[in-house]
């Protein structure tokens, strides 16, 4: 098996989409970045990837006919051993859980590999897919905030990120079960829709952060900005990442609304998958950690520029 068609396998540059999960959880939870949160991210990527090795063993009867470039179904790489890459995979990103966070790194990556088994090897093609990959990324999303800060309130801090995520990977997984056939056009107009809220509803400020914190020159007061009209680089960052998003995904789906051809929903599927990284900038930004949400927004591109020679779908 040559490194390329491992590559394929895994879709690997789609696993650029997954450290700003954690990143948004940590940042939510007051620490962006340190070792172990570094850790978890790499617990995460391995996960993901043996998601998608996972995927291609489950689904290479169909994939033969629907999709025979493929590395399993083009005979490139043997069904077998996809299957040993993920356990492979697997096993790797359980034990950089534990290596980062000793045990307690299991209350993220035991729960994720469980959703991520459970669908792609039953539960895909059922009316609780959707749902089900949701859940996963939801519990990337946390995984990060209780390895910045493993309590009930770093919890509750992260929740809101988290099921922001969940929402875009909810309509992302909704549209990629129309990627052969199409879609009827209600279902790109209904994924629009719920993204578009959770764009605006990440843009929100979050009272206590950077983002809501503007600093006020009191020394001219016929001049003087109020924290409600200054742009703050947090501001700055959101606001960016808060239209790239919409710009990706948005426009995407926007073109499936108009033509809802099977072309056109792999095009948004495709979007939507790299458009996640700028949902988690703004995620990110709005938590305070500008830095950290300028670094996934400069990603992005990159990641946009590897898919086209590696499909992330």
């Amino acid at each position: 098996m040559r490194l390329g068609d491992l590559a394929q396998l895994v879709r690997a540059p789609a696993a650029l989409s997954v450290p700003g999960d954690v990143l948004a959880g940590a940042a939510a939870a007051g620490r962006p970045l340190n070792a172990r949160v570094l850790g978890t991210i790499g617990s995460s990527v391995c996960l993901y990837w043996a998601g998608m090795a996972l995927n291609d063993y489950a689904d290479a009867t169909v994939d033969s006919v629907e999709r025979p470039q493929r590395p399993v179904p083009s005979g490139r790489v043997p069904r077998r051993t996809a299957l040993a890459v993920a356990g492979g995979l697997t096993a790797a990103g359980l034990g950089l859980a534990v290596a980062a966070n000793g045990r307690r790194g299991l209350l993220g990556a035991l729960p994720l590999t469980g959703l991520i088994w459970a669908y792609d090897l039953g539960l895909k093609a059922t009316p609780a897919g959707p749902a089900t990959m949701a859940a996963a990324r939801t519990v990337d999303v946390l995984s990060g905030a209780l390895t910045a800060a493993p309590t009930a309130t770093a919890l509750r801090r992260g929740a809101a990120p988290a099921a922001l995520v969940g929402a875009h990977t909810y309509t992302l997984t909704a549209l990629s079960r129309h990627e052969i056939s199409g879609a009827p056009t209600r279902v790109p107009a209904a994924t629009l829709a719920v993204s578009t809220a959770t764009a605006l509803a990440a843009a929100l400020p979050v009272r206590g952060t950077a983002s809501t914190t503007a600093p006020v020159d009191f020394r001219t007061p016929a001049t003087a900005v109020t924290p409600a009209t200054a742009i703050t680089p947090a501001t700055a960052v959101t606001t960016t990442g808060t239209f790239a998003y919409l710009a990706t995904y948005g426009t995407a789906q926007a073109r499936a609304v108009r033509d809802p051809s099977a072309a056109n929903v792999r095009r948004a599927v495709g979007a939507g998958i790299l458009g996640l990284m700028p949902l988690q900038a703004t995620l990110t930004a709005r938590a305070g950690a500008r830095a950290v949400a300028a670094a996934l927004g400069v990603v992005h591109p990159l990641a946009r520029r590897l898919a086209r020679r590696i499909s992330p779908t």
